[in-house]
């Protein structure tokens, strides 16, 4: 049976329509192509998961397909090892950035908005959002410098009297949890804060006018107009942080990090990073690599179902 389109004309067979637009599919060849190669056949190598895998002299795919099968082994491997360590350190850190990163550049981009002040408001913007394109090998180092037992953290406590004895925050693993979830917030802020200014500024302008009117004071307006009209961009944000809980960073924690906190700093990505790479044990790196991605899609499709149910606002 034929499908009739809403607007009644009968769907054309997908032959003809290949070769009514042509022209089109071709200009989309190319990026078709792109997308297979770089993102489709690079995850062949998921399947090292679940073999021995060893390199030799005989090539990738021989070395691959040619591996002693183990099943499940190493996932039951990282689950008897250290994934309770892992896992409550990748955890802490993405909750405490959660709770910081999410609620901040949404607060941000409300008082930019009413600020009235254009040249004071570009400055903060500029401000706010040039942290996000500092690579994270300068932004640790600012980090390192202010945060050592010399830097200018310790100096401004021990002047106002907080603390006797200087701080070494980067031997104290519960600190680096602290540290990466306001080094990830200073750093992201700025740019998710575009994302809801791009939001506000499509509001109708004539609610606020008529909320005036009405008596409502700023507060309310922002209550009451500003918050709801973006709730569709807030809750594709959260379901997009939601699924990346497991990727606290990489990049970050590589840098900040250190042996004497290891047991705090140690995360899922520098974990496969370490065994997978450091360690030659591939197919383990693989299977910790894999478990993250299962976990963080099952996150996103979870998240998407419930932000659904609740306001009409799902991702997809």
């Amino acid at each position: 049976m034929t499908s009739i389109p809403m607007d009644g004309k009968k769907k054309k067979p997908l032959m003809s329509r290949l070769k009514d637009q042509k022209y089109l599919f071709l200009l989309m060849l190319p990026a078709v192509i792109w997308v297979l190669v770089i993102c489709y056949a690079p995850m062949t190598g998921l399947y090292m998961a679940f073999t021995n895998y060893r390199p030799s002299q005989n090539g990738y795919f021989y070395d691959l397909f040619n591996g002693k099968f183990v099943g499940l082994q190493w996932f039951q491997y990282f689950f008897n090892k250290d994934f309770g360590m892992i896992m409550r350190n990748t955890l802490a850190t993405s909750l405490l950035t959660l709770l910081f990163s999410f609620p901040a550049p949404i607060i941000l981009a409300v008082m930019l908005n009413e600020l009235k002040n254009i040249r004071l408001k570009k400055f903060i913007q500029t401000a706010s959002y040039l942290p996000y394109f500092v690579s994270w090998v300068i932004a640790a180092n600012i980090f390192l410098t202010f945060l050592s037992g010399g830097g200018l953290v310790n100096d401004l406590l021990m002047s106002l009297g907080l603390i006797k004895e200087r701080i070494l925050f980067f031997q104290h693993g519960p600190y680096f949890w602290w540290i990466i979830a306001i080094a990830n917030t200073w750093k992201g802020m700025g740019y998710n804060a575009i994302i809801y200014l791009s939001a506000i500024s499509g509001i109708d302008e004539q609610l606020y006018e008529a909320a005036s009117i009405d008596g409502a004071s700023r507060i309310k307006r922002i209550w009451h107009i500003t918050l709801p009209t973006i709730r569709p961009t807030i809750a594709t944000l959260l379901i997009l942080a939601v699924g990346g809980i497991l990727s606290t960073g990489f990049e970050q924690q590589l840098l900040m990090g250190n042996n004497a906190i290891l047991n705090y700093s140690d995360v899922l990505d520098t974990y496969a990073y370490r065994y997978g790479l450091a360690k030659g044990m591939y197919s383990y790196g693989t299977a910790v690599g894999l478990f993250k991605s299962i976990v963080s899609f099952i996150l996103v499709m979870s998240t998407n179902k419930i932000t659904a149910k609740l306001n009409d606002s799902a991702l997809f």
